[in-house]
């Protein structure tokens, strides 16, 4: 069985457009943030209090016009006792092959008063199908650069 995916859609808007009407950096961040932040909620259920703790990587591949419609598909892809990371592809555009861009969304569970802590219950994440690959590969080896202490960061979560 594979793990769900998390669909969101967006509008881009002048506000989201840069001087060439495409989507902005900016825009593209806050918005990927949005539906990786969504995926991992749904992920962990009502008693997620989440924190963005890294963003491994963010592609963006092909520009999106002013007034286009896009799709952001999130999966869980990498789980700890206290670290998610969400994996998220946006479905291509007409006209278009592959996805417009995909990025990894790493998250902890904080406590009230901001502090690391464990997710509320026992989680498992089902195998994610093949289109998924690609950054699942990415995400082992961005998880391996990242050392502190001479442990990966990722085992200490």
């Amino acid at each position: 069985m594979s793990s769900p995916i998390t669909l969101t859609h967006r509008l881009i808007l002048p506000a989201d457009s840069n001087h060439h009407g495409t989507l902005y950096a900016g825009s593209l961040l806050r918005i990927a943030l949005e539906a990786a932040y969504a995926t991992a909620f749904r992920t962990i259920g009502v008693d997620a209090n989440l924190l963005l703790r890294r963003v491994l990587n963010l592609e963006c591949y092909r520009p999106v016009a002013q007034g286009s419609v896009i799709e952001i598909r999130g999966t869980p892809l990498h789980l700890t006792r206290a670290y998610l990371v969400i994996g998220i592809i946006g479905t291509q555009l007409p006209g278009q092959t592959g996805p417009w861009m995909d990025g990894l969304m790493g998250f902890c569970q904080v406590d009230a008063e901001g502090r690391l802590t464990e997710f509320p219950e026992e989680l498992e994440l089902k195998q994610p199908t093949a289109e998924w690959e690609p950054l699942t590969s990415r995400m082992q080896r961005l998880l391996k650069i990242r050392v502190r202490n001479g442990k990966k960061v990722s085992e200490q979560w």
